[in-house]
């Protein structure tokens, strides 16, 4: 701890939630979820759904010990997830 996070986007641009640009998103990053959200409404916001909506790439994560799933969502000015989905794969990281 702290985890640092680093994180991008290929073929499409980061926007501030709030801009409605065509072809951008902003990130969210879904902490030990075993389902995905609804994709059709706006995401919530708690301690599993990580909004970066100011269009942050970076974060750094205070984690629990031991393994934690991280998957990153991308969602529309309005925090909808793109259709479809603009996510990427999950992967576990351990904090010891």
């Amino acid at each position: 701890n702290p985890v640092v996070v680093r994180f991008g986007l290929v073929n499409m641009g980061v926007a501030p939630a709030g801009q409605a640009v065509p072809n951008t998103g902003h990130h969210h990053m879904l902490v030990d979820l075993d389902e995905l959200p609804p994709l059709e409404l706006p995401l919530p916001k708690n301690d599993n759904v990580i909004h970066f909506g100011g269009g942050q790439t970076e974060t750094m994560l205070e984690l629990t010990p031991g393994d934690h799933t991280l998957q990153l969502l991308l969602g529309d000015h309005a925090h909808i997830p793109h259709q479809p989905p603009v996510i990427s794969d999950k992967i576990t990281v351990t904090v010891q």
